[in-house]
């Protein structure tokens, strides 16, 4: 293992800010892993620390396969996440909206443009992301339709589902995206959660990337097989909206089967905790998100599910 900074800049106000990486191997630019764009991913980062253990643990073993290297980023926004930010704190800027980055930019701009370049050329790219959204998902593995992608690797992490996205005008300045554009294997994985540490998930996307990293041949590690995951549109998720807003109780789990017309949740009144909304399932299927927040306002996305193939009602 080669730790090493892979960018520094220097503030008026504190300590130097840098973004350090963590080298596995040699030769070949096989895998970059990259997690804690954002300052409240701190799921994303503890995944990536127990990542950087278990990778030390193979290199001591030679189970790295000959001419590969893996590098792997575990926080690139530590300044926003001492503050409990998760947005760069000075402007509330998004570095994950900042790439390929411009390198006589805005600090943001230049973060992005420095990172960019670390993990630029890697035959394959991970993110460990987070939603806009504040609740828990089902982990999976997420790739946008660019025209580069390789959907069929999404499989290979072995995660319950597979999800497509169809990129949008903002998804353009993400990692993901330009990791594609510029010829890489690009995905994003989310767990379970996001600002707290969830050990469960956490080891599951843990095994994930490594079972990824086994089946393309830059380990040599024999793991469990995982699932075999199911591909999803992101487009043909039902999304369930809140009809009033109040305190927001939640009935059912991502991951759990739920029934046309099923409650899944409900809004009280924040004052005499009289229900003022039931939160209905509009179709059959998996709750494949659920919204955490304790208060809801209204006509807010509650839940999303993944519509059963066969069967049910809309």
């Amino acid at each position: 293992m080669r730790q090493e900074v892979l960018y520094a800049l220097e503030t008026p106000y504190r300590q130097k800010f840098e973004i350090e990486g963590f080298r596995f191997g040699q030769g070949e630019k096989a895998c970059a892993v990259v997690a804690a764009v954002r300052g409240n991913e701190v799921q994303q980062m503890y995944v990536c620390a127990l990542l950087v253990q278990k990778l030390r643990q193979l290199e001591e073993q030679g189970a790295i396969a000959a001419g590969q290297e893996i590098l792997v980023v575990p926080c690139v926004n530590h300044f926003s996440m001492n503050v409990g930010s998760r947005f760069w704190a000075m402007d509330k800027t998004d570095i994950n909206r900042m790439f390929p980055g411009y390198d006589q930019g805005e600090t943001t701009q230049r973060i992005a443009a420095a990172l960019f370049e670390a993990v630029q050329g890697y035959r394959h790219g991970i993110h460990f992301a987070s939603f806009y959204l504040p609740g828990d998902f089902v982990p999976h593995v997420r790739i946008m339709n660019t025209g580069y992608q390789t959907s069929s690797l999404g499989n290979l992490f072995g995660l319950p589902y597979v999800v497509m996205r169809d990129p949008q005008p903002i998804d353009t300045t993400t990692l993901n995206y330009n990791w594609q554009i510029w010829e890489s294997n690009a995905f994003s994985v989310y767990t379970k959660e996001t600002d707290e540490i969830e050990e469960r998930s956490a080891q599951q996307a843990v095994a994930a990337v490594l079972r990824y990293l086994s089946r393309v041949g830059v380990l040599k590690y024999n793991c469990h097989g995982g699932y075999l995951s199911t591909v999803v549109q992101e487009s043909g998720l039902a999304n369930v909206l809140t009809s009033a807003g109040g305190i927001f109780r939640r009935l059912v789990e991502p991951g759990e089967e739920v029934e046309y017309g099923q409650k899944l949740g409900v809004i009280l009144d924040p004052f005499t905790a009289d229900v003022v909304a039931e939160i209905l399932c509009p179709t059959s299927g998996v709750v494949f998100f659920a919204m955490k927040k304790p208060l809801a306002t209204e006509h807010e996305v509650a839940f999303k599910i993944i519509r059963r193939l066969h069967g049910g009602q809309e």
